[in-house]
């Protein structure tokens, strides 16, 4: 029971917390599916974030995901001046499985030039959702702290039974 109580009681400050959001949300977006989640654990463990809050932002995050990759397969295309490569997620997904060489002869560049744009794009996200989200939580810290006064006030002033 206590690594359970652990992870979830993990990094509740407002700066930890904010700094889970900005960075599972940035992880959300890598652009190789089905890595997000293991990404994340690691990420989590190696700078000790609140995992269940780090998960809930990777899922959360899924609207917004699969347009990112899209179009990080399209900037990667661009900045590395690489040919157009279709993008048939059902036809991708049956070469990887069938024929897992010949999907990374035909998407792993595409894929290294995605994971590129990721990079150079994840440490604005990173900052931009920090510095969004950090007042927001410093005021919900405080709102949490004047609530939990006015509760110890009130019980320390009821008589005692």
């Amino acid at each position: 029971m206590g690594p359970v109580v652990a992870q979830l009681t993990q990094g509740l400050t407002p700066q930890k917390i904010a700094l889970t959001l900005a960075i599972g949300s940035a992880i959300a977006l890598f652009p190789i599916l089905g890595t997000a989640t293991l990404l994340c654990v690691i990420v989590g463990v190696f700078m000790n974030l609140n995992q269940p809050i780090l998960q809930v932002v990777n899922y959360a995050c899924t609207p917004i995901h699969l347009p990112f990759l899209y179009y990080s397969f399209r900037w990667g295309e661009r900045l590395f001046g690489s040919p157009h490569t279709p993008l048939h997620l059902a036809a991708m997904g049956r070469l990887l499985l069938e024929q897992p060489l010949r999907f990374f002869r035909e998407y792993g560049l595409t894929a290294v030039h995605a994971v590129a744009v990721w990079a150079i794009l994840a440490p604005f996200w990173i900052a931009a959702i920090y510095a969004l989200s950090l007042p927001l939580l410093r005021a919900v810290e405080r709102a949490r702290l004047a609530a939990a006064k006015i509760a110890a006030k009130k019980a320390s002033e009821q008589p005692a039974p």
